[in-house]
C-alpha cells in the first residue's frame, strides 16, 4: 500500500523543469538538436544524486542514465523507467509560465495572458474526472512541458519514495531521460545493453489508467521535386517553377480521406509536414503512418503515383522519391512478452484505476526500444493536447502516476 502521509515532490520538480527550455530541432543534424536540452539533464543528473542515486550521470550522448539498486532477496528482473527531456518544435517552450488552477470546478480553463484561447471539457472530455482537482495549464503564450516533464517529475518522485521507504521490496531499477524523443531520434544512440533492464516503461502517455501496447508503423518520405528556373523576366515557355508542380501535387492528394484530419482510431494516414524551396527545387517531406505495417507500402506507392501524374502535367520537371523507415508497431513484440503489459494492468487495478489499454495514433520510444531488445510499453504520464498551448496536467494525476510507478515495482518483485 502506498503511504498516503508521503510529501510529494512531484509538483515542485514538475515546476522547475518546465521553466527550461529543451525544444528539439528538427532540420539539426547534431545529437542532441540543440544543445539547451542538456542544461536540463545536468539538473537531472544531480536531482538524482540527491536522492541517493549515486551512479547517477550523463553520457557522451546526452543521456541520463542512473540505477536504484534491489534490495529483495529474490532473482527479479531489472525494471526500467524513461522519459524525454525535449519538448515539441512546434510550439515554443521558452519562457513557460505556469498557471495553477486549483479545485477545478468544470467548465472552461481560460488561460491568464490571452482570454480569446481556453480548455474546455465539451473538446477534453478526460476533464470531467478531474472535478476537484488542480489543473496546471500555460499563460497562452507557450507550450507546458507536459510532454514530456511530467512523466520525469513522476519517474523522480517514484524513486524517492521508494529511497525514503526502504522497507518496500523492489528488484534493480534503472532510470533514463533521453533527448530528442520529439524529432523521433530519441533511441539513435540508445545502448540497451549498457543501459542492463530485461524490460521498461515509457512514462509519456496521457489520460489517467493508459497502458500503451499498439502504435502506428512509421515511414518517412522526401520528395524533392526539380524545376527549371530562368530569370522571370525572359522566361515565357521557357521555366518550370517547382514550387507550382509541388503545389500541384499537395492539391492531388485525397481531399476526404488518408489525411490526418479526415481519419481516426485504426485508419491510416498520408500527411505532409513540410514544404521548402524555390522556382529550381521544392522539397516535400512526409509522414506515412497504419497500425499494419504492410500497409505502408500501399500508401506510398499511391503517393508515387501521384508525382508521377503531376510531372507528367509540367514537361521538364522531375522528382526523387526516398522513403526512411522510422518505427514499427511494437504489439508484435510486446505480445511476446506478456508480463510487461499483465504487470502493468495489475499495477492499476490494485491502485483502483481503471486500465485504458489503447493503440497510440502515433509512436513512442518503446516502439523503437523494442526492436532494439528491450520490450517497452508506454504509461501515462497525465498530460493532456501535446504540443499545444492548451496543454495541461492535473497534479493529481501526475500524483496516481507516482503510485502507480512505486506499485508496479512492487509487483515485479512479488511475481520474481
Amino acid at each position: 500500500m502506498f503511504d498516503n502521509n508521503y510529501n510529494f515532490t512531484v509538483l515542485e520538480r514538475f515546476l522547475r523543469y518546465v521553466k527550461i527550455d529543451t525544444q528539439s530541432d528538427e532540420e539539426s543534424v547534431t545529437f542532441p538538436s540543440d544543445p539547451k536540452q542538456l542544461e536540463l539533464s545536468k539538473i537531472l543528473v544531480n536531482d538524482l544524486k540527491e536522492i541517493g542515486l549515486t551512479d547517477a550521470h550523463m553520457d557522451e550522448n546526452g543521456y541520463v542514465i542512473a540505477t536504484l539498486p534491489s534490495n529483495s532477496t529474490k532473482s527479479v528482473p531489472t525494471i526500467g523507467f524513461i522519459s524525454h527531456v525535449d519538448t515539441s518544435p512546434a510550439v515554443s517552450g521558452k519562457n513557460v509560465n505556469p498557471v495553477i488552477n486549483k479545485n477545478y470546478q468544470g467548465g472552461k480553463i481560460f488561460l491568464k495572458k490571452n482570454s480569446t484561447v481556453f480548455i474546455s471539457p465539451e473538446t477534453n472530455p478526460p476533464m470531467a474526472d478531474m472535478i476537484g482537482h488542480d489543473i496546471i495549464t500555460t499563460d497562452g503564450t507557450t507550450l507546458l512541458g507536459a510532454d514530456d516533464k511530467a512523466g520525469i517529475a513522476e519517474i523522480m518522485d517514484a524513486i524517492n519514495y521508494l529511497v525514503e521507504n526502504p522497507q518496500i521490496k523492489h528488484g534493480t531499477v534503472k532510470v533514463c531521460f533521453t533527448p530528442d524523443e520529439e524529432v523521433g531520434r530519441g533511441t539513435e544512440k540508445f545502448n540497451v545493453e549498457k543501459f542492463g533492464a530485461k524490460y521498461a516503461y515509457t512514462i509519456d502517455g496521457s489520460t489517467r489508467g493508459e497502458v500503451e501496447t499498439e502504435t502506428f508503423s512509421a515511414d518517412a518520405v522526401v520528395i524533392k521535386i526539380k524545376g527549371i528556373n530562368v530569370h522571370p523576366g525572359y522566361a515565357k515557355n521557357k521555366m518550370v517553377n517547382s514550387l507550382k508542380v509541388a503545389a500541384a501535387l499537395i492539391e492531388s492528394l485525397p481531399q476526404k480521406t488518408l489525411s490526418p484530419e479526415t481519419t481516426e482510431e485504426r485508419e491510416g494516414y498520408v500527411h505532409c509536414t513540410s514544404m521548402n524551396g524555390n522556382e529550381e527545387l521544392t522539397t516535400l517531406k512526409f509522414i506515412i503512418r497504419d497500425f499494419e505495417a504492410d500497409k505502408l507500402k500501399a500508401y506510398e506507392k499511391i503517393l508515387k503515383d501521384l508525382c508521377e501524374m503531376t510531372i507528367v502535367k509540367y514537361p521538364g520537371s522531375s522528382f526523387t522519391f526516398d522513403v526512411i523507415e522510422q518505427y514499427r508497431n511494437m504489439k508484435y513484440i510486446l505480445q511476446d512478452h506478456p508480463q510487461v503489459t499483465e504487470f502493468a494492468v495489475e499495477s492499476l487495478n490494485r491502485l483502483g484505476i481503471k486500465p485504458i489499454q489503447s493503440a497510440i495514433r502515433g509512436g513512442t520510444d518503446g516502439s523503437r526500444l523494442s526492436y532494439m531488445g528491450l520490450p517497452t510499453p508506454n504509461l501515462f504520464a497525465g498530460g493532456h493536447n501535446f504540443h499545444a498551448i492548451t496543454e495541461f496536467v492535473s497534479l493529481q494525476d501526475m500524483q496516481a502516476s507516482v503510485k502507480n510507478i512505486v506499485t508496479l515495482i512492487q509487483v515485479w518483485e512479488e511475481k520474481s
